[in-house]
């Protein structure tokens, strides 16, 4: 009889005979840590699964690109403003004297085996972590997915965004060529027009008057370790909040505010991860190897004697140069002070204020509509109509103030006069936000009617009938259940009703004076929205199109084209017609 098999223990525990090596490392490890427990349940997770949600995958898997790349470029590049003469491969600048940091970007671009892939692949990631941002942004907000409880999880990815716009800034100046050192500079003016203290922060930052010789090493400082350190801090998180939260899903079936139905962390999401990783690692190699992008030979040292009014920041840039273009010659003359309010307001109050609405949207939506349950399905964005206005107001604003950082481009290509691209834009990032909301709220207004057509009356077949009296009509036919199900998922809006500004006792409420106001703004918030249907309302036109039926019955017997394929029970998707 073979007893190697039979158990030499009572215990309910399975153990291994003779455990391997990484077996006891393991056990080791979890009996001190109790990793087993929290890795089981964290990796048998249940994530659901749309084409929108990998919008944030995009920037995740970009923010690794750049890490990898920006680690190998740090082996080569000198952050110093030492003078020194460039004695490299590229013989057009070979002999011209310039700072270290230039003549190792030249020396990485020509000198070092893929540098110059590596360079251009790290300023393409860069720019799409940076637009992957902003388009995950967008989705997040028009879907709702920033209700409770995420709101500091939006709060955490604006300022992922805001990080991210600064890391880039301080990116493109490290090579000290002739278009960063004119950021740079300008940056210097964007400091000092700051009241009281911008001459103190620019002596500070430069060690000195500009240029000085300390902003290059500083600048890398921060590029390299002070920003993406947080940025690696608030990513985590980020991505923890996500976990812990659950990720939203789109309504269903089967769907509900009380669970998530898609696949498992593991195997599916984690091979589906893995898989998109190199997706964008591969898009941005075949871009940095195929698409020139910030030519530093092309451009030269700085020398500000050589500063042309072509000279742009990179794209997410745009917008603030724009306001700085566009903004009049406004300044004061104050106790011998001059106060450059067309720089100061454009440039540094315009961006903060800008940054802050955008923190402060979920809780301004929370406290207009009153609205603190926790939602876990995400929205369509027609079924909120004055939040996707407010979105499409703002991306007209930035857009306006992005158009207005090329006017000198546009008025060159279109041969258009600049006062006059600079005239209209002034008056139109004013009214075209406005006109953009209201545009867009009565076109989500007309949308929900739609919808609200579609759950009660069904869709459009396209098939024209005739009644015996010689009346024409459309045919319509019963949406399918799961579409009829997606519609009618969702809450029906909820006014807020104020309460009085005193209690009983005659003690003035909390926020008391603000209700008025609030009243106001919930009203102005739902006003024309279109509600789902009752179950009386739809129960009620199901009978009507039963009827409708009954009466177009005689009709289906006929042959003539177009209604001999009719069914009673045909829904939405079935074929109507035969091939003929």
């Amino acid at each position: 009889m073979d007893t190697s098999k039979v158990a030499t223990s009572n215990s309910s525990a399975a153990t291994a005979k003779k455990p391997g090596k990484a077996g006891v490392v393991a056990n080791w490890a979890d009996e001190r840590l109790g990793l087993g427990t929290a890795m089981k349940k964290n990796l048998r997770k249940v994530f659901p699964d749309h084409w929108s949600f990998m919008l944030g995958e995009i920037a995740l898997w970009s923010f690794v690109v750049l890490l990898l790349t920006g680690v190998f470029l740090t082996f080569w590049y000198r952050p110093s403003m030492a003078e020194v003469t460039y004695m490299g491969s590229y013989d057009q600048l070979r002999g011209l004297h310039m700072s270290e940091a230039m003549a190792s970007t030249l020396n990485i671009s020509f000198d070092v085996r893929g540098g110059l892939l590596m360079r251009q692949m790290h300023h393409w990631a860069a720019n799409i972590f940076i637009a992957s941002m902003m388009i995950h942004l967008l989705r997040v907000y028009f879907t709702g997915a920033f209700r409770k409880p995420r709101e500091l999880n939006w709060v955490i990815g604006s300022l992922l965004l805001l990080l991210g716009t600064l890391e880039g800034f301080t990116g493109y100046s490290l090579p000290d060529d002739l278009l960063s050192g004119t950021g740079i500079r300008a940056a210097d003016g964007f400091m000092k027009s700051i009241p009281v203290v911008g001459t103190y922060m620019s002596f500070f930052l430069f060690g000195g008057e500009f240029p000085g010789d300390s902003i290059i090493p500083r600048l890398y400082t921060i590029h390299v370790l002070l920003i993406p350190g947080l940025l690696l801090g608030l990513i985590a998180a980020h991505m923890l909040l996500l976990v812990y939260h659950k990720h939203t899903q789109w309504p269903g079936p089967g769907r509900t505010e009380e669970n998530v139905v898609g696949f498992p962390m593991l195997p599916v999401y984690a091979a589906k991860a893995g898989g998109f990783f190199f997706i964008v690692f591969g898009v941005t190699a075949m871009m940095g190897a195929l698409l020139n992008i910030n030519p530093v030979w092309k451009l030269g040292p700085y020398d500000p004697t050589k500063v042309t009014a072509g000279s742009q920041p990179d794209w997410y840039m745009g917008w603030p140069d724009g306001a700085l273009r566009i903004m009049p010659g406004w300044e004061t003359h104050l106790f011998g002070y001059t106060i450059a309010w067309n720089v100061f307001l454009p440039v540094i109050v315009l961006p903060g204020l800008m940054f802050t609405i955008l923190l402060m949207l979920p809780f301004i939506e929370s406290w207009i509509t009153g609205d603190k349950r926790d939602h876990h399905l995400l929205e369509r964005p027609r079924n909120a109509p004055t939040r996707t206005a407010i979105m499409v107001a703002l991306m007209t604003f930035y857009g306006l103030m992005w158009a207005a950082g090329g006017n000198d481009i546009i008025a060159i290509k279109l041969n258009l006069s600049i006062n006059q691209i600079t005239y209209f834009l002034r008056v139109a990032v004013f009214l075209g936000p406005v006109i953009a909301f209201m545009i867009t709220k009565r076109w989500c207004i007309s949308l929900q009617r739609h919808d609200q057509e579609k759950l009660l009356h069904g869709y459009e077949t396209g098939v024209i009938m005739r009644s015996p009296e010689g009346g024409y009509s459309e045919r319509h036919l019963p949406i399918a259940p799961a579409s009829a199900y997606t519609l009618t998922a969702r809450d029906r809006d909820e006014m807020w009703t104020p309460e009085a500004e005193t209690d009983e006792n005659g003690v003035r409420r909390p926020g008391g004076r603000l209700s008025g106001l609030r009243a106001r703004l919930n009203k102005t918030w739902y006003a024309d929205n279109v509600q789902k249907p009752t179950a009386a309302e739809l129960e009620e036109a199901h009978h009507h199109a039963e009827h409708e039926h009954e009466l177009q019955a005689p009709l289906e017997g006929h042959s003539a084209d177009g209604h001999q394929f009719d069914g009673h029970h045909a829904v939405e998707g079935e074929t109507l017609r035969g091939s003929h």
